[in-house]
């Protein structure tokens, strides 16, 4: 199932209450985005997660659904609110209270990809701001919130997986002197998005696959963790974030020689998350 916003591979019946997604691997990028971009086609692609909707893709096989993002994260950032937008790159935005990743230039309109760059010249119109999320982000969520609610109905519990990748750099500085730099980074906000068993099950999953695992640190979550991770609903929301340098040239935003034998490790991960999610848990929040 397509459109203008999103990719979703469903199973042909659906056996795991675990939901796929992958909001940042989008890439198309427009002629008209480009244009209005003085960053080069590849600078561009620096905040993308490259790839990550190849290496989840297996996610219907195992009876799990899958949905992924068209557009890059430099055009709309699928996980900010709807309104984190920054008056520095939107006009006519009333200045907001403290809010982080708006003055870091990462808010719902990015002002800014890896490393500080600068997307834009100049700023955005209000009205392009606003038809980028009615045509875009609106769409995704809407989906993305139904079938939350529809796994939930079904199984009792809804558990979304929200894989992303993160720079070798952003591991490497965030790791402290004699401890070992994750591979994999599990955020649940600090047990506040899912259950502890859960999310217990999906670092075994990791671990066992031979990949070093740290949680909340340095990633514990944003917005999509936020508004998806609500436990005693019966929502639970697992944000994944997958070290670039295990599978792509990172400078050159294109796979590595290990990128075959990553995705088949990848298949494995996706097949056993899926299986955790066919499993009876006794879930204290719900």
């Amino acid at each position: 199932m397509m459109n203008d916003a999103y990719t979703l591979t469903l199973p042909e019946v659906q056996t795991s209450c675990m939901v796929f997604a992958s909001p940042h691997s989008g890439r198309n990028y427009t002629r008209a985005f480009l244009r209005s971009s003085v960053l080069d086609e590849l600078q561009i692609r620096s905040s993308e997660d490259a790839f990550m909707d190849r290496l989840v893709a297996p996610a219907a096989k195992f009876g799990a659904p899958f949905l992924a993002a068209h557009m890059p994260r430099a055009f709309i950032d699928l996980n900010r609110a709807c309104d984190e937008l920054d008056p520095a790159v939107v006009q006519d935005v009333r200045r907001p209270g403290h809010n982080p990743r708006i003055a870091s230039g990462l808010g719902v309109i990015p002002r800014v990809v890896a490393n500080g760059r600068a997307i834009y010249s100049g700023k955005l119109s209000m009205a392009e701001a606003n038809a980028r999320v009615e045509q875009y982000w609106r769409p995704y969520h809407n989906r993305l919130g139904q079938l939350m609610e529809d796994t939930n109905r079904v199984f009792g519990r809804a558990v979304l997986v929200d894989f992303h990748s993160m720079p070798h750099e952003a591991v490497q500085s965030a790791v402290h002197t004699g401890f070992a730099r994750p591979d994999v980074v599990l955020g649940d906000r600090f047990g506040a998005a899912a259950d502890g068993k859960i999310v217990d099950l999906i670092e075994t999953v990791f671990l066992e696959a031979g990949l070093r695992v740290s949680r909340n640190a340095p990633f514990a979550g944003a917005y999509i963790t936020q508004a998806y991770g609500r436990p005693s609903r019966g929502h639970h929301a697992v944000q994944i974030e997958i070290d670039r340098a295990l599978y792509m040239n990172e400078q050159y935003v294109r796979p590595n020689g290990n990128f075959d034998s990553f995705r088949a490790l990848m298949e494995r991960i996706v097949a056993e998350i899926a299986d955790v999610g066919r499993q009876e848990l006794p879930l204290a929040a719900e």
